[in-house]
């Protein structure tokens, strides 16, 4: 077990991003999911979290039925509101059901793209006395980066598992993950040990 108490947190998994069946099942992002099996090396670092007693939060993006809260000139959410995607209460933003989410763990709802931003995730970690945050999920560029940059700048320790991430495309998550070396470290799924003590 860690002395540093860890969590792992699985970054926007949801159906609308990542099941075959949802919106981006047959775009980009479902293309890299499946050439990548993201969601089984997720769901592998989730059992080796649970096993070393890691806790395990599934951060999602969404919005009211209204999208009261979705930012009207953002070029990232412009075609939520437009698709219908990403509404809080919907098949669309439920983790995906191979992930075996649990009642105990942490779901954090965002509406912006970093998870630090007006959401409960903060409290959670200096409830918890967290010190080290290991992350994966989509995208890449986007969510995990976010995730990376203001964690670090949080003072947390950051480790991203790579194969448990992707981007549009395999450029645009190397180009990322390159960027993100000077503010974490970057593992994977099989190499990683959730049990050992953070640097």
């Amino acid at each position: 077990m860690s002395s540093v108490p860890s969590i792992y947190l699985v970054l926007d998994m949801m159906n609308d991003l990542v099941h075959a069946d949802g919106p981006n099942g047959r775009a980009a992002y479902g293309e890299q999911v499946r050439a990548r099996r993201i969601v089984e090396n997720t769901r592998h670092a989730i059992d080796q979290a649970r096993a070393a007693g890691v806790p395990v939060g599934f951060v999602r993006v969404g919005f009211s039925a209204d999208y009261r809260e979705c930012p009207p000139n953002s070029p990232i959410f412009s075609g939520a509101r437009k698709n219908g995607i990403f509404k809080l209460g919907t098949w669309g933003t439920e983790t995906h059901p191979e992930l075996g989410q649990r009642p105990e763990d942490f779901d954090i709802v965002k509406h912006r793209v970093s998870p630090f931003y007006a959401t409960a995730l903060e409290a959670v970690l200096r409830a918890r006395g967290i010190g080290r945050i290991v992350c994966s999920g989509i995208s890449t560029n986007a969510v995990v980066q976010a995730t990376v940059r203001e964690g670090h700048d949080r003072d947390y320790e950051i480790v991203v598992l790579e194969d448990g991430c992707c981007a549009l495309s395999a450029e645009e998550h190397e180009s990322a993950l390159k960027n993100l070396q000077r503010f974490c470290r970057i593992s994977n799924s099989r190499d990683f040990d959730f049990g050992v003590a953070a640097a």
